[in-house]
């Protein structure tokens, strides 16, 4: 009988660990790369920016384009920064980020595949915040409520 006992205490550790692993990895990946993908609209070592912005949001927007990419690096790292702090919260904000960057991107008539690939991240940050909340990643979640 204990060796059943045992099975069904070390199960939920095991069910857990994969949602928990991929809510590390997601949690990591929507910190970094948007703080870095931030402070590269400062320094503009990956690529021009500027060229990304549609035309349309060029005319909305104050000010040049380089100044509304800074803006947006600027966004781009307080969005990592609250996705290390309260992912679920944070990973909704990205999502939301990345949906404004997937208008404009098609909006330009260019670049499907920075949107297409954009959309792939939109999943992956909706997909973090629901992790965040789930008791397979938080167990500790259900012990308090019960």
């Amino acid at each position: 009988m204990s060796g059943t006992s045992a099975q069904r205490v070390d199960a939920p550790a095991v069910t857990t660990s994969g949602p928990r692993q991929a809510f590390l990895l997601l949690r990591l990946g929507f910190t970094f790369a948007p703080i870095l993908f931030g402070l590269d609209k400062f320094a503009g070592l990956l690529t021009d920016w500027d060229r990304y912005l549609a035309p349309w949001m060029d005319r909305l927007v104050p000010g040049t384009a380089s100044q509304a990419m800074l803006a947006v690096g600027v966004v781009e790292v307080v969005a990592g920064v609250l996705v290390a702090v309260r992912p679920a919260v944070g990973g909704y904000v990205v999502a939301g980020w990345l949906l404004g960057i997937i208008v404009n991107l098609v909006s330009t008539g260019e670049y499907y595949d920075i949107a297409l690939r954009d959309v792939g991240l939109l999943i992956g940050a909706l997909a973090l915040a629901r992790l965040a909340s789930s008791p397979a990643v938080r167990p500790h979640v259900d012990a308090r409520a019960g």
